[in-house]
Parts: structure tokens; C-alpha cells; sequence
């Protein structure tokens, strides 16, 4: 029998009485002066985390603004789409504007305020403040509805007993998690040294221009991309052609980030159409210069604005080469230096590359593609490792927090 058992069997053992959260607890009303807050002590619900990650430093405090106030040990929860679960309890006094709830322990005598915080970061009560929101759009938490949400107030020795059990495994949780962050950043420089290590050529190899060895290609329909508007759809459909836009991309193909469009649309695009394993580089905007291999999907694709597309005679090769260190220096020098940096085809035709014997180049893309599924696999697992962690560690919670009501 565990500690926190024996102290249920001893001081509860016919159950816990649950109260409103109003009877233990009240928003606070008190202001405080601007001149009090920094970025580090003034909560806005921008900087507070979604999934209970707790809070970052505001990047701004307000010039006028009738702030409240909060104490140490206040639990502020986010009152914005409450579906984003936006919680944290405070280490500093400071302040609030009206679109986050300050919570704060009426006795602290009968109920510790760390418990309180672990009671309302719990599915249960997320799943209540979802609930009673108010609004479509941007719902909001329904405050009075918050305040009737129900909570167990157990002996003060039980809540400290949960509480440290909880903050014991939420600190191996947070470790674990580090130590495969750690684990899959070590494991994309190992890869980042040894491509750029195999794509190292000198003098031994040929260099010629992209423009040379490549077919470029733009966006090149017969009109513009707004008289296309009228046969654009945002429906699923696998008889509809697609825009693939890479502004939407970094190296990474995501399908649900493209415009599908019908087959008048598709035709009148003409030169731009992907048949899969092209190289779609981003070439202007956020993203610049980013680039991945045009998949191939039993759909039919076209290329969109912002995209320029490269066809070779190993395109994987040239892919990797393009996101190497190399490959990353030479197309910044074609990079204009603009609000809105971009580059066109005749800078990116004058770009030299390497163009080593196609049995080298084949030999190499063997050792990424093998790297590249190492890695893809690691960030794939790790996060979903850190998911099932987080998830055992939240149904654990929740099972701690869970007392027998007691009846009157």
C-alpha cells in the first residue's frame, strides 16, 4: 500500500467532500498599476502555452491598461478558445488583462493552491470549460459556469502527498522528454555532417551550371493566377487536379497544404504540370529557397506561384546537394536581399553544381536515403513517444485526483 493510501484509508476513508469552485476560490478584482509589470510578470493569453505548457515573457506590456492583479500562487487559465487548455500558476505577482481568469485560494488552510492547479489542468475540467463556452468563432469560457465546476478537497496532508507524487513523475516526464529532443537533435546533426561530408567535391569532379544540367521551370499558365480563381475548390476530390504551393512547405510534402482545382483549371496550366519526383524549390517570400521531392500521387498535380520546379537526370542527388550547406550558400548568393526576398529562374540557372559520375552520385543517394529514414523515423517516434508519456502521465493525474464523494 502506497503512502498516499494510507493517508485515504486514515484521514478519508468514508470519501471527500467536493464543493463548488467558487466556495474555495474567487477571481481576483484588485488592479495594479502599470508601472508594476514587465514582460516577464504581465499574462496576456497569447503567452500563455497551449496544452498546459505553462508561459512565456509577454513581448510587449501594455502602455494603458486597467490591469489585475495576481498574487504568487494564482492559476491563471486562458478564458480564449478553452480548447487550447492555456493554464499556469504563477511564481511572481503581476498582471492581466480580462481575456485570462486569475483564480486565487480563498484558505489556503483547506486547499493548498498546487493541488487546486493540478484539479483544473485535468481533462475533467477542460472537457467542463469546453463545454459551457460561449461563441463559435472565438469561444470563450463561461466564468460563472467556472466557478460552479466541482472539486475535491481532501486533508491537507492527502493533497500534499498527491502533489508531490505529481510533481515527481511530471519531472520525469519533462527529463524523458529532453532526453529525446536531445536524442533526435544529435541525430539530425549526425546527419547534416555526413551529408555535407559526402556532397564535399573539388576540382576532381565536373562543375557545371544548374542551367546546364537542368530543365527550370516557373509558373507558367497562360494568364493570371487570379483569373483561375472562379475553378478553384477546397473539396477533396481525387477528380480534381492540384496546385502544389510551396510557400505552404519547408522540405517536407504535406498533402492537406495544397489547392485543388478542376480539370478547365489544370489544362490551362499546361506547362507546369508534375508527374512526381520533380525538385519544387520555394522561390520567393517566407521559406525562400526551401526545397522537397513533388511526390508521387495518383492525382494530377501542376505547379503554383512561388514555385519554381527542377528537372534533372538524378533528382534525388540534386535534391540533397540543394540542402546541403553547399547548396545552401549558393542559392542565398541568388537571393534578393528585398522585404520580400526571392529569386528567378536566371539566378538559379547560373548556380554551379557538381556533377560527379552518375555511379558516385547513386552511391551516395543510397547512404542518405538510408539516413534520411533514420532520422524520419526518429522524428516520427520521438514525438510520439513524448505523446504516450504525456498521456499516461495525464491519465495518472486524473486517477490521482479522482476521490469517493463522501455523502452526508
Amino acid at each position: 500500500m502506497s503512502q498516499l493510501d494510507k493517508l485515504i484509508n486514515e484521514l478519508c476513508p468514508d470519501g471527500v467532500e467536493y464543493v463548488k469552485l467558487s466556495d474555495i476560490s474567487s477571481y481576483s478584482k484588485i488592479r495594479i498599476s502599470i508601472d508594476k509589470l514587465s514582460k516577464n510578470n504581465y499574462i496576456s493569453v497569447e503567452n500563455l502555452l497551449p496544452d498546459k505548457a505553462g508561459k512565456i515573457n509577454a513581448t510587449s506590456v501594455p502602455r494603458e491598461c486597467n490591469c489585475i492583479y495576481y498574487p504568487v500562487d494564482t492559476i491563471l487559465i486562458g478564458n480564449i478558445r478553452p480548447y487550447l487548455r492555456k493554464i499556469w500558476i504563477s511564481d511572481c505577482e503581476g498582471g492581466t488583462n480580462g481575456d485570462v481568469l486569475p483564480i486565487m485560494i480563498k484558505d489556503k488552510n483547506k486547499m493548498i493552491p498546487k493541488f487546486l492547479f493540478y484539479i483544473l489542468s485535468s481533462e475533467n475540467f477542460f472537457y467542463y470549460d469546453i463545454k459551457h463556452s460561449k461563441g463559435a468563432k472565438m469561444p470563450r469560457g463561461d466564468k460563472t459556469a467556472i466557478m460552479n465546476f466541482f472539486v475535491p478537497v481532501p486533508p491537507l496532508e492527502v493533497q500534499r502527498e498527491t502533489i508531490r507524487i505529481l510533481d515527481e513523475y511530471s519531472e520525469k516526464v519533462t527529463a524523458l522528454k529532453h532526453e529525446l529532443e536531445k536524442e533526435l537533435d544529435l541525430r539530425k546533426k549526425q546527419y547534416s555532417y555526413y551529408r555535407d561530408m559526402l556532397l564535399t567535391f573539388g576540382d576532381d569532379v565536373e562543375w557545371k551550371t544548374l542551367g546546364e544540367i537542368a530543365e527550370v521551370t516557373d509558373y507558367v499558365a497562360n494568364g493570371s493566377f487570379a483569373s483561375l480563381k472562379e475553378n478553384v475548390t477546397y473539396k477533396h476530390n481525387p477528380d480534381y487536379a492540384v496546385l502544389i504551393r510551396t510557400v505552404d512547405f519547408s522540405t517536407k510534402f504535406d498533402s492537406e497544404k495544397m489547392i485543388y482545382i478542376d480539370e478547365k483549371a489544370y489544362n490551362f496550366l499546361e506547362k507546369s504540370r508534375l508527374f512526381g519526383g520533380e525538385i519544387i524549390i520555394n522561390n520567393i517570400g517566407a521559406g525562400v529557397g526551401n526545397s522537397f521531392i513533388c511526390p508521387n500521387l495518383e492525382i494530377k498535380m501542376c505547379l503554383a506561384p512561388n514555385a519554381v520546379m527542377l528537372k534533372t537526370d538524378n533528382n534525388k542527388f540534386y535534391f540533397y546537394w540543394l540542402n546541403s550547406k553547399y547548396g545552401k550558400i549558393a542559392l542565398s548568393k541568388i537571393i534578393s536581399k528585398s522585404a520580400m526576398p526571392k529569386f528567378n529562374k536566371t539566378g538559379l540557372r547560373s548556380i554551379l553544381i557538381p556533377v560527379p559520375p552518375i555511379e558516385e552520385q547513386e552511391r551516395i543517394v543510397k547512404i542518405l536515403d538510408r539516413f534520411d529514414t533514420l532520422c524520419n523515423d526518429l522524428t516520427s517516434g520521438i514525438p510520439a513517444e513524448i505523446s504516450a508519456r504525456q498521456k499516461q502521465y495525464e491519465y495518472y493525474r486524473d486517477k490521482l485526483l479522482t476521490f469517493k464523494i463522501l455523502l452526508n
